[in-house]
C-alpha cells in the first residue's frame, strides 16, 4: 500500500470488480433458490414473479438465465447434484448393495418431491420422455460408481450399465406424486434390486435387505 494509507488504484478496482463478481453470485443464488421453490409449485411458474420474489431486476435476470429453458435446466442440474452427491456418502457407510438400494429410494423420493420441477423440465425441453437427462452428467457418474463398487463386491451382476440401470427403474416417472407412492415405489424397486441380484458373482451371496 503506497505511503499514507492510500490504495492504489488498480487495488481499488480489482476490489471493486470482486465486489461486483459476490453480488453476481449472491443474485445468481438467489434466483435459483426462488425458481426451484416456485417450479416446484407450478411448472409454468411466471418468470417475472420469479425475478420479483428473487429481488432482482428484469436486466439482472435475463443476463443470469436468457429464458425459461436456461433457467429450468440450471436449476435441475443443480438439484440432481445434490442427489448424486450421495452415492459417495453411503457408499463410505453402508455395504454397496445397501448403498444402491437406499440410494434408489432417495432418488424416487426427489423424483416425487420434484415433480413440478420435472413437468417444467419437460415443458421447457419439450421432452416427453420422462426426466432425459437422468442418464447424463452427474447421476450417470453417481450410478457408476454404485455399480463398479456393487460389481467389484460380487452383489450383482456383472456388465450392467447406467443406461441399463435408468430403463430398470422408468418406471419411476409414471408413480402419481400425489398418490400413495412410496408402497408402489418399494415395490418397483426392489424388483429392481432382485433383478440387479441375479447372476452375481460373489461366493458368499450378496447381503440382503435394505
Amino acid at each position: 500500500m503506497p505511503e499514507g494509507g492510500q490504495v492504489r488504484p488498480e487495488e481499488g478496482r480489482a476490489r471493486e470488480e470482486a465486489a461486483l463478481r459476490s453480488d453476481a453470485q449472491r443474485n445468481r443464488r438467489r434466483i435459483l433458490e426462488v425458481a426451484l421453490v416456485e417450479l416446484t409449485r407450478a411448472a409454468d411458474a411466471p418468470l417475472s414473479t420469479i425475478a420479483k420474489k428473487a429481488c432482482v431486476g428484469q436486466g439482472t435476470f435475463y443476463r443470469n438465465f436468457p429464458n425459461r429453458e436456461a433457467l429450468v435446466l440450471e436449476v435441475y442440474r443443480y438439484e440432481m447434484q445434490q442427489v448424486a452427491d450421495t452415492a459417495a456418502q453411503l457408499l463410505r457407510t453402508r455395504a454397496p448393495d445397501r448403498a444402491l438400494r437406499e440410494w434408489m429410494d432417495r432418488l424416487a423420493q426427489y423424483a416425487m418431491a420434484k415433480a413440478g420441477l420435472a413437468a417444467a423440465l419437460r415443458k421447457a425441453t419439450s421432452d416427453h420422455g420422462g426426466l432425459a437427462q437422468l442418464g447424463h452428467g452427474p447421476v450417470t457418474r453417481a450410478v457408476t460408481l454404485l455399480l463398479r463398487a456393487n460389481e467389484e463386491a460380487g452383489t450383482i451382476r456383472p456388465g450392467l450399465t447406467p443406461d441399463d440401470f435408468v430403463l430398470a427403474i422408468a418406471g419411476l416417472w409414471q408413480l402419481d406424486p400425489h398418490s400413495d407412492w412410496q408402497p408402489r415405489a418399494t415395490r418397483l424397486l426392489d424388483l429392481v434390486m432382485d433383478g440387479l441380484r441375479a447372476g452375481a458373482s460373489g461366493a458368499d451371496g450378496p447381503h440382503r435387505g435394505r
